[in-house]
């Protein structure tokens, strides 16, 4: 029998769902991404596959540890925090791992991350983040949060709400129950692709 291939940190592929948690029905993606992805990186792959638009603060918490960028470079992450730029996944996570994404301090988005699988992928020459399954549009951004969202559905929904107007007008067509699969992986392109031009991460070998 052919002997299975060892995954290293080198070529380590994580096998991710991503849930946003508060609302039902469940709004989740699975993405596969590369273990020699930083924190950083993730947040901008979950912004893409999500369909955030990144106008927000954001953080990570790992086993009762922060994680993000620090406000200023020159005094470093606050104590007790950790710099997401300086975290490679290969490094921290582990398959069965559960963590925390929390997107926009305000609406206070939160998303549970589970570590699926970690595998060694098919290619691993310039292997890219990519999603492979999701259900549901992520909701519009600055709509209020978890608590909010039913509330914002409802008024969409209904030509007899008093404010039913205001937020058709305001969400421009957005469709709640909609997921698609090539426009997350587009999504994750383009922001993975503006990353890489700011210097972010990102760096072909």
């Amino acid at each position: 029998m052919p002997s299975k291939k060892k995954v290293t940190a080198a070529n380590s592929a994580f096998q991710i769902k991503v849930q946003l948690i508060g609302i039902e029905p469940e709004i989740w993606r699975r993405i596969i991404v590369p273990g020699t992805l930083t924190l950083r990186e993730l947040h901008a792959v979950l912004q893409g596959a999500m369909g955030w638009q990144d106008y927000h603060l954001h953080m990570f918490e790992i086993e009762g540890k922060r994680f993000e960028v620090p406000e200023n470079d020159k005094f470093g992450p606050e104590d007790g925090y950790a710099d997401e730029r300086k975290q490679t996944l290969a490094k921290i996570l582990t398959k069965g791992m559960e963590f925390l994404y929390v997107y926009d301090f305000g609406d206070n988005w939160k998303h549970l991350i589970t570590v699926e699988d970690v595998a060694a992928p098919a290619s691993a020459r310039h292997f890219m983040p990519r999603c492979i399954a999701g259900t549901r549009a992520c909701p519009p951004e600055d709509c209020g949060g978890d608590y909010r969202y039913p509330e914002f559905l409802d008024a969409l929904a209904d030509p007899g709400h008093p404010e039913h107007r205001d937020m058709v007008d305001w969400a421009g067509g957005f469709e709640p129950e909609v997921f698609s699969l090539s426009q997350a992986n587009a999504l994750i392109g383009a922001v993975c692709a503006l990353y890489a031009e700011r210097g972010w991460g990102f760096r072909q070998p």
